[in-house]
């Protein structure tokens, strides 16, 4: 394979958005990412789509063929993937496949999202049948998906002592770090008493431990490292890039399932350990190396869990890296200097994509107010829904 590099980001800022169709939220994204590459529609060789489950033209969601119908039809070859919340990592990874592999130069990709409010539905149109694992995982149990990270949560306080006092430190951090990020949807600072006092949705995870559904966009364009040299400018390389599926025996409780087989020697959400692992060995990088850690924080405990997860600390020690200052600018491992899903709210097939929009700015030296000094390695991870992880490590 040969090297793949970051040519232009862009992103629309999340939020509601119910005048704006999601088409256009993702042309406003991609267009940002050609403009910040200094290139036009007509050049782009390639383009990935994430595909919403949601809402979008053609009968599939958000489509790459009504995106490039949109504004030019050029002839390129396009292409639209899955995987639930991961399907913006994925659509990365497509992308990279494309330039990596010899097949163009310049490949999109592209997430848009314009999300249901409150609890993510089932699919619609989706029989009421007893023997289907989702009918009885909302009508029999009322298992949405706080009541899965509460679980992991109350598992976590039992093997390691984590107070519900860390738990809210959790979520402050990242909304202190969003409040530098214009393109965050809250953007307000919060202490441990507010998010102490924000109401119960699944016990122990408050209102403000939780990440809300928003309306998003993101893309970037990459390309052969003859495309980066013609721009100028910092080299961004994607140095490691991965997709994942989970494996049996994994602990971790995840949707739909109502139950699963264990196995001790099965890591716990195995397809972004798996993804990671890949990614980073790829990258010919570890834990020591990264930088900046951008990671899907659906929960507070996501925010502990998952460093701890992927290798960059031991079980448990997560708690006294948050309150040392550790997981913070200037600490040893920021995590999430975006603000994260907790402040952004997710609109799930766009955040793969947001997560490497934000490692570019950081490798950049672009992120003002939230930038992590020095950066030069960032290293991103996100699960979806049906077992699905990705994982893109960008070196500057």
């Amino acid at each position: 394979m040969r090297p793949v590099y970051v040519l232009g980001v862009g992103a629309h800022p999340w939020g509601k958005f119910a005048d704006k169709p999601q088409l256009q939220l993702a042309l406003d994204a991609m267009g940002l990412a050609l403009a910040d590459a200094g290139l036009h529609w007509d050049q782009l060789q390639a383009l990935v789509a994430a595909s919403s489950r949601f809402e979008g033209g053609m009968g599939w969601g958000l489509h790459a063929n009504e995106i490039v119908q949109a504004v030019a039809e050029t002839g390129i070859p396009v292409s639209n993937v899955g995987g639930g919340c991961a399907a913006g990592g994925i659509a990365v990874h497509s992308a990279f496949s494309m330039i990596a592999s010899g097949q163009c130069e310049i490949a999109g990709a592209v997430g848009a999202e314009r999300m249901p409010k409150g609890f993510i539905p089932r699919p619609p149109g989706m029989p009421d049948d007893i023997t289907d694992t989702d009918y009885l995982r909302w009508i029999a149990m009322g298992a949405t998906n706080p009541a899965y990270w509460a679980l992991e949560t109350r598992r976590r306080m039992h093997d390691h002592g984590t107070s519900s006092r860390t738990l809210a430190q959790a979520s402050v951090l990242m909304h202190q770090h969003a409040m530098a990020n214009p393109l965050a949807r809250y953007r307000k600072t919060c202490t441990v008493e507010d998010v102490l006092a924000s109401p119960m949705v699944s016990d122990p995870l408050h209102l403000l431990e939780i990440c809300a559904v928003s309306d998003g966009a993101a893309a970037l364009v990459l390309g052969s490292r003859d495309q980066a040299l013609r721009r100028g400018g910092p080299l961004i390389e994607v140095a490691g890039c991965a997709i994942a599926t989970g494996q049996f025996g994994d602990p971790a409780v995840r949707v739909p399932t109502v139950s699963m087989t264990t196995g001790l020697d099965t890591p716990h959400t195995s397809e972004v350990v798996g993804a990671a692992r890949a990614a980073c060995a790829m990258a010919g990088v570890g834990p020591k190396d990264v930088d900046v850690l951008e990671l899907a924080d659906n929960t507070a405990w996501h925010v502990l869990a998952w460093p701890e997860l992927l290798g960059f600390f031991e079980p448990g020690q997560s708690d006294w890296m948050l309150q040392q200052g550790q997981l913070t600018l200037g600490g040893q491992l920021p995590i999430n200097p975006s603000g994260g899903f907790l402040s952004f709210g997710e609109a799930t097939t766009a955040q793969g994509l947001l997560q490497v929009c934000e490692l570019a700015w950081q490798l950049r030296g672009q992120a003002q107010g939230r930038q992590v000094s020095g950066a030069r390695v960032g290293m991103s991870a996100v699960l979806g829904l049906g077992a699905n992880g990705a994982s893109v490590v960008l070196k500057a």
